[in-house]
């Protein structure tokens, strides 16, 4: 049997060229390892621009594009690259596997430009003495480990598991684990994270620590209606608590204003419709739930108690993450998150 090229799968609707631009600027970025803040002092811009400009909410003129690009050591061209073709079948030669070395770690990805996440499977080498990082990691679905050579200790939910060449584990993702390697030769697994929720790059954040992108300064934040504990319903609430982390550790609060549906009330007839908007996917929500999120532009992550599945969705497209907590008091939240030891409850999106 030939095997050729897979077949791309058409998208609905194309994105604009400043969205296209937006998400670019964003992924390099963080490939790079730099904050908006490392950005905006490297470039000269202001730090709102670059948010206007990621979540593609602005056109950079040629002149702005030239500063991001001698900031982040690129070709302007770059960032009018297209996307690569996304495949229904991916097929990898042992001798062409696309790979990635960070530091003390090479990665080597056997399912590039899948067109789905369902199963993101890594051939992992890890050097002595290194591995995930000291936090444990929390997301969705399950994920397998085979040592393919060498040793390799994996700490899953307070117990410790050691595998040899040719043993295995599997378990549940949202037990916090991490994993190293203890012994003093080269170790080579295979890792396969099979995320329940299927928009997650579950790959990033097993090398995190390795790859040294957690940004320097990072704001969380959380929806609040007393400045103390977090709301439980997203629409409703009138505030956000800024929280502000230097260096992986809580370093000030902000209270900002926070547009809620009573903000919408009267336009175009949507009286006693609100609820039913904030579960809305549809444009004219999304654009609601934009609004709403002005005032946290400059923010990564966005915590509360609940929410609806529209507004969840509209966070992403913001390129801010959503999570959805049982927990009640902002801060101790925010240091789950940072611990990597919140879960984000999607079961309780309404």
């Amino acid at each position: 049997m030939t095997v050729s090229a897979a077949d791309p799968i058409e998208s609905a609707s194309a994105p604009s060229t400043e969205q296209l631009v937006g998400k670019k600027l964003r992924e390099i970025r963080v490939q790079k390892g730099y904050s908006l803040r490392n950005l905006s002092d490297r470039s000269g811009l202001n730090i709102n621009t670059l948010s206007l400009i990621e979540n593609g909410k602005t056109s950079p003129s040629v002149s702005t594009l030239q500063q991001l690009a001698v900031a982040l050591g690129i070709s302007i061209s770059v960032f009018f690259e297209s996307e690569p073709e996304k495949k229904r079948i991916v097929f990898t030669r042992a001798d062409d596997r696309p790979e990635a070395s960070f530091n003390t770690t090479r990665m080597q990805n056997l399912a590039k430009d899948l067109a789905s996440n369902a199963v993101q499977p890594f051939v992992v080498t890890l050097l002595p003495g290194f591995g995930s990082g000291d936090r444990m990691i929390v997301h969705t679905g399950h994920e397998f480990v085979f040592c393919l050579t060498g040793a390799i200790h994996y700490r899953i939910n307070g117990e410790d598991y050691f595998l040899a060449q040719g043993d295995s584990l599997v378990f549940e993702s949202h037990l916090p684990h991490c994993w190293e390697n203890q012994s003093d030769s080269p170790a080579q697994i295979l890792l396969i994270l099979l995320p329940a929720d299927r928009s997650e790059e579950l790959g990033g954040r097993h090398f995190l620590m390795e790859m040294g992108q957690e940004e320097e300064i990072m704001k969380i934040a959380v929806i609040t209606d007393d400045e103390k504990t977090i709301s439980q319903h997203f629409g409703r609430a009138p505030y956000y608590m800024v929280v502000t982390v230097e260096e992986g550790k809580i370093s000030g609060h902000e209270l900002r204003p926070k547009l809620g549906h009573n903000h919408f009330q009267g336009m175009h007839g949507e009286e006693g419709h609100e609820h039913e908007h904030e579960h809305g996917h549809d444009e004219e929500s999304h654009q609601k739930h934009a609004s709403m999120a002005e005032a946290i532009s400059d923010c990564q992550i966005v915590i509360c108690g609940g929410m609806g599945m529209g507004a969840y969705e509209s966070m992403r497209r913001l390129n801010i993450k959503p999570v959805v907590t049982d927990m009640a008091n902002i801060d101790e939240a925010v240091q789950a998150y940072l611990d990597g030891k919140l879960v984000d409850h999607t079961e309780k999106l309404h």
